[in-house]
């Protein structure tokens, strides 16, 4: 009899896949004993799960996919299952090398810079703005005519609002307060770079930024930025290793929602 389509004889490829899957487990699930809750973490989760009970319990899956397979409805819908994965895998590796491409895109001129708000924790910066702020201080430190627009409004559990949070840190550091223009009611990415825009026109200012935020971030900033009419830069905060994956993933869910609802 032959073997089911899907079955693995190789016992070195099953442990191989359990230990990657189970490797990228741990990365998503990290991130959930951190306070962080996302749906990257979710989605990697799941697809771990499903990734370590597939080389793990390969002869029993592979059986039951292989009648599944002989099925006339059950063969259409593992093709069309198939094609989704398969479609889902190049569109990942498209969007990541898009995302690479849009960390680095360092600004050629001065320009004003526009910190995109994140989490605050006990009124100070969160670890992941602290990075941010600290990208975006080395810059404005070598660039003193520079002006920073901060942006983020205050969360339900966040006792000051993102962009004072934010002032208050750079100033801290050694930037002038009048270089530093608040942006406080902006609660998403699109609202951020929205109102930045309008404290741009208010001040008569270009219309090229330098956004700073995640690298991981940079390339739904950029389109949004391109979508209102501006032409965003990247100053690109260093994501703690152990976030990378999570967020990763999600950034690919929030290009393809991004490439749909606009």
């Amino acid at each position: 009899m032959d073997k089911p389509i899907f079955f693995i004889s190789a016992l070195w490829l099953k442990i191989a896949g359990v230990a990657l899957f189970s490797i990228a487990l741990i990365f998503f699930v990290i991130p959930l004993f951190l306070g962080i809750h996302h749906s990257g973490c979710i989605t990697g989760m799941i697809v771990s799960i499903l990734g370590i009970i597939f080389f793990g319990l390969n002869a029993p899956v592979s059986a039951l996919l292989q009648k599944i397979w002989e099925n006339g409805t059950g063969h259409i819908i593992l093709c069309v299952v198939i094609g989704i994965l398969g479609t889902g895998v190049i569109l990942s590796l498209l969007f990541s090398i898009f995302m690479l491409k849009a960390s680095v895109h360092s600004p050629k001129n001065e320009n004003t810079v526009v910190i995109l708000g994140c989490q605050v924790k006990n009124g100070k910066p969160s670890l992941m703005l602290k990075k941010r702020l600290d990208a975006a201080f080395s810059y404005l430190a070598q660039h003193e005519q520079v002006p920073v627009i901060v942006c983020g409004g205050q969360g339900k559990d966040e006792s000051i609002s993102e962009s004072e949070c934010m002032k208050t840190y750079l100033i801290n550091k050694g930037i002038a307060e009048n270089r530093i223009i608040e942006e406080n009611s902006s609660v998403s990415t699109m609202e951020n770079l929205q109102n930045a825009k309008e404290i741009l026109t208010r001040e008569d200012w270009l219309s090229e930024i330098t956004i700073v935020t995640d690298g991981f971030h940079q390339l739904r900033a950029a389109n949004i930025a391109k979508s209102i009419g501006l032409k965003p830069y990247a100053i690109s905060a260093k994501t703690s290793w152990y976030l990378v994956p999570s967020y990763w993933v999600r950034e690919w869910l929030g290009i393809c929602y991004q490439f749909v609802f606009g």
